[in-house]
């Protein structure tokens, strides 16, 4: 887990320039159930991320402190990392991310719901994808806001989508809502894992709406099988 530093919020700013474009017309899904989702356990997508082919330029740091020890790795239809899981509460304010909960809080996401307004973390599962830069660029990689992520820990498989962008060169970091359905502390100033998390985003994947948790899980379910087969 990294305590975050007013770096992080001075760095996350740059999430406020992008919005999801994405239909008009669907609703939100309820905050997510339980954390095995979908068909696909969690050891068959693990047994296809024992090696890495690195993509990035570079690695990137787990938290401010650490030295950089996590690469961007390919596969056929995904890119993956290894990290921890730091709680973004980014987005529109709840009774569990708010300024009062969370001294990092930001009330914007880099991508947006369906009606223009921030993603929810406190119910929705997403990641935070790190910002554009010389390490690696995730959009040329065919990840965009609303893809789909496999997010694995403890046995465990979640689905979520790309919600946010982060610092620069710190990897790692999901909603309280995805640590949450992990089983892993979500307390945005104290929560979060310091290892065993495995994100696997699958290329040029969206969800539509972005908002939509089981629109999220169908389609994840099945690009998990197609990754099963392609590698």
């Amino acid at each position: 887990m990294r305590l975050r530093t007013l770096t992080l919020a001075a760095a996350s700013g740059t999430a406020l320039l992008a919005a999801g474009l994405l239909p008009a017309h669907a609703s939100a899904a309820a905050s997510p159930k339980s954390a095995q989702e979908g068909t696909v356990s969690a050891a068959d997508l693990l047994a296809k991320v024992t090696s890495c082919s690195q993509i990035s330029n570079g690695k990137y740091k787990t938290d401010d402190e650490t030295s950089a020890t996590v690469p961007v790795c390919g596969k056929n239809g995904a890119v993956f990392w290894k990290a921890d899981m730091d709680v973004d509460c980014d987005g529109q304010r709840t009774t569990n991310c708010n300024e009062n909960r969370d001294p990092w809080y930001q009330d914007d996401t880099a991508f947006h719901q369906s009606d223009g307004k921030p993603l929810k973390a406190e119910t929705l599962p997403y990641v935070v994808v790190p910002s554009t830069s010389s390490i690696w660029n995730y959009s040329s990689a065919g990840i965009k806001g609303g893809g789909v992520v496999a997010v694995i820990y403890n046995n465990k498989v979640e689905y979520a989508v790309v919600g946010d962008t982060g610092p620069t060169k710190i990897i790692g970091e999901a909603s309280y809502a995805t640590a949450k359905a992990l089983g892993i502390d979500p307390d945005p100033a104290t929560g979060g894992t310091d290892s065993g998390v495995t994100y696997i985003l699958f290329k040029n994947s969206q969800v539509s709406p972005i908002e939509s948790h089981s629109a999220a899980v169908s389609l994840g379910d099945k690009l998990a099988k197609q990754f099963l087969a392609a590698n």
